[in-house]
Formats: structure tokens, sequence, C-alpha cells
């Protein structure tokens, strides 16, 4: 009987033993793993450092490091997965620009150490003056989505949504041949505003100036976004955790065709004019528009900014990319160095088709691009699938080629497409018709 015990004990000796080297096992390789992506983190920090500032458009995380106590809680919280890391034991903001103001992070911070702001001191982030229904300081016109600084395409059919529900509830109607309310961007915000508007049975339209999702549609393709779940008016929820590019242009048009939407594409508001009988009067390239109330549901980025160099206005020069296969066989320059155009060289040399695909870039580094892009990009010049040429500028577009300059010197590279990247004007302009107030955010909420 003492024999069996002591087997039975050095057994319980041996398991306990081994519980704990696994255990240690365990806690090595993670603490390795940890290791691994704190430096893989602060290789991104430095990276983000030689770029200078770099600010989100959108609402963002500021974290207090004096608060801080490292739990890690944000870090799991936030859907994108690599906007913020643990650093020195503490949270870090790693990549700003995927920041697309989830918001997550704010909650989930046990010790209140996060605050959600606007730009930063530095660099201001301009914004329309709104109330707590989206309505600007002039009656009856609202501004909501992606130009209200909210990228995240959940809050952005929220704000349309409750817009709308303002125009709905308020009494401004339209007087005589104007409608009751002008919706103007196809995006997720200015559809979800002309949903809920039909939904209240107003006298509305919906005007686009390309196709209805514009931004998605010019996503890359098939990349990814965050959505989560999405509360349409008329259509209900839609729960998906994350949609690809395709299926949230599938989904656009899918709502566009079971709530029939009265849309008008290829519309671009020109000029806007308050009318003696109050209402609104939008000059557009496809005639006046008059109406009580004006949801602006357009994107920050705007009209696509020109490189102003003769050539630029033949057929062969572009300013997104839909899809690679139209470019097979063909030599294809892309001007730019931020996110949209790294992106549009890395789709172009992953589709192996093209005869070459070189980017041309003013400075000699990629700047506001994400760590990711920047690596990818990077891997495929070494390989020679990308040829780089930084700094340069575009002097000339020819029919079959283009001539830039590079250390102060001319230089011409055979060319068959240009797809231009470098960014947009904001539509601005159109507040300052409407006379909407704008307000400077540095680094408030």
């Amino acid at each position: 009987m003492n024999l069996l015990r002591l087997v039975q004990s050095a057994q319980s000796l041996w398991v306990a033993l081994a519980a704990v080297l696994v255990a240690a096992v365990i806690y090595w390789l993670w603490g390795r793993h940890l290791a691994k992506r704190e430096e893989q983190a602060l290789m991104t920090l430095e990276d983000l450092a030689a770029l200078g500032e770099v600010v989100p458009e959108t609402i963002h995380p500021v974290i207090d490091l004096d608060r801080c106590i490292g739990s890690g809680a944000c870090v799991r919280a936030c859907p994108e997965k690599n906007v913020l890391e643990l650093v020195h034991g503490q949270a870090r903001l790693l990549n700003p620009l995927a920041c697309i103001g989830h918001s997550a992070c704010l909650p989930a911070c046990p010790v209140d150490a996060i605050r959600l702001v606007f730009g930063s001191a530095e660099r201001g982030v301009e914004l329309p003056m709104v109330d707590p229904n989206f309505q600007t300081t002039r009656e009856g016109v609202y501004v909501v989505g992606e130009l209200g600084g909210m990228g995240l395409i959940r809050n952005a059919v929220r704000q349309g949504r409750q817009a709308a529900d303002h125009v709905a509830r308020g009494k401004r109607r339209g007087k005589g041949d104007a409608y009751d309310a002008v919706v103007v961007g196809g995006g997720p915000a200015g559809l979800s505003a002309a949903l809920r508007l039909v939904e209240a049975k107003l006298r509305v339209v919906l005007l686009e100036r390309g196709m209805v999702g514009n931004t998605i549609v010019h996503y890359p393709r098939a990349k990814v976004v965050m959505t989560g779940a999405l509360e349409f008016p008329l259509v209900g929820t839609v729960r998906r955790g994350k949609m690809s590019k395709e299926e949230l242009v599938e989904l656009w048009t899918s709502i566009i065709e079971k709530s029939k939407l009265p849309l008008k594409t290829g519309v671009i508001v020109e000029g806007v004019a308050a009318e003696p009988d109050g209402m609104w009067r939008l000059d557009t390239s496809s005639g006046h528009f008059r109406t009580a109330n004006v949801v602006l549901g357009l994107g920050r980025r705007g009209t696509p900014r020109a490189l102003g160099v003769p050539g630029e206005e033949q057929a062969k020069v572009h300013y997104t990319l839909i899809e690679p296969q139209p470019f097979k066989g063909r030599h294809v320059l892309v001007v730019g160095g931020g996110n949209s155009a790294v992106e549009n060289a890395l789709a172009l040399a992953d589709f192996n088709g093209c005869a070459s695909v070189t980017i041309s870039y003013r400075r000699n580094a990629f700047a506001r691009c994400r760590a990711g892009n920047r690596r990818r990009i990077d891997e495929l010049i070494q390989a020679g699938r990308v040829r780089p040429l930084m700094p340069s500028e575009v002097v000339r577009i020819g029919e079959k080629d283009v001539v830039l300059r590079a250390d102060n010197q001319e230089m011409t590279i055979p060319n068959d497409d240009v797809i231009v990247q470098i960014g947009g004007t904001a539509p601005s302009e159109l507040l300052q018709k409407f006379g909407i107030d704008v307000i400077t955010k540095r680094g408030e909420a």
C-alpha cells in the first residue's frame, strides 16, 4: 500500500513538473512573440517619425502616457488590428493613417487614458460646424459622413439617417417645383439619408457625380473594409463583420434597385444660391435643382487633383484604378507617393500582366503611406517588378511616352497609360458657396 502511494505521489510530481514545464515554454514563446511584435512596432514608429507628423483626417485616439498602464485592452478592441500597439509597456498610435474612427479603444481603456480628437496642435483639420443633428450654420443644410470627419462606414450610415430624421421632423418643405430635400453624394451617408427621406414620404432626389458608392468602387480590387452592422432605413440591418469592395458595391446596387431610390448619376454641383422664397438652388452640370433642404454626403477627397502638364487631357490619363486587367501588356506610370498611389502600383504589379510598372514621386521616400504598403512596395522595387523614379516630376505626357525631370535632367520613358494619384481638391469651395462656417480642430474633440 505504501509502495502504491509512493508511485502515485511520484506520478503526481511528474505531472506537476510537466505542467510547470509546459507553462514555462508557453510563457517563453509568448514572451518572444510579444518581443517580436514590439520590435516591429518600434521599427514602424521610426518609419513614421521619418515622415514627420502624420495626422488622420478623421477622429482618432490620443494616448495620455502618464495614465496608460499598458493593459493592451485598446489594442485588442481596435477592429483594424494594426492601429495601436504596446511599446515599452504602453499603448502607442502605431499607424495613424489606418485609423478610420471606430472609437472602440475609448471605452476599452480601463483608466481613461484615451481621448478622441481631430487634428493635432501642429496640424489642424478643417471641419464644417454642425449641431447635434448635423445641420450646419445655414438652415436646411446638413453635412454628414466623411466630409464631417467621420470616415467609418457605420458612422456615416448613422449620421445620414439622423440628419434625415431631423429633416422629416422639421417644417421646411419644398415650395412650387422645389424638392423637400436634395441629397448630394451616393456614398454610405448619402444613401442612408436618401432612404430615410423616401421612407418619410418626402419628395427627394439623390445626386451623385460618379456612380453610387463611388468611393468604394475606387478602392483597389478586393480591398476589405470594416463595416460592422449597418442599419439602413427601408432595408433593415446588414450584419457583416467584414465586406470586400465587390460585396459592398453589390450591396449598394441591390439597395438602389430594391428601394427604387430617385437617383441621378453623373451630376456635378457647380454652384448654389439662396432664393427669395427660402429655397436653395443648386446649379449643376445637369441643370438647376430647387430644394428646401440639402444633405451633403460628400467625401473629403473631392475632385482629383490634376498634374497641370501638357498632354494631360489625353484619354490615356486616368485618376482612378478600378481593375488592373485593362492595362495588360501596357507600360503604366503611377504618379504619387501616398497610400492610393502605392496601392495602385501594388495592384498592377501583383496582376503581373503589365509590360512595366513605374512609380514617380516628387520626394525620395514614400510619405504619408502605411507601413505595410511601404514594405510591400520596397519588396517589389527590390524584385524589379516596380521601377521607382524618385524624386521626379512629370514634365509632359506624349502619345507613347512621358517626359519626367529628375536630378535637374529630363528623361523620356515609354508609356501607354498614366494613373495620377496626387490627392484631390476638397469640397471646401462648395461649403463656402453655401456660406457654411468652418472650424479648425487642433487636437480637439
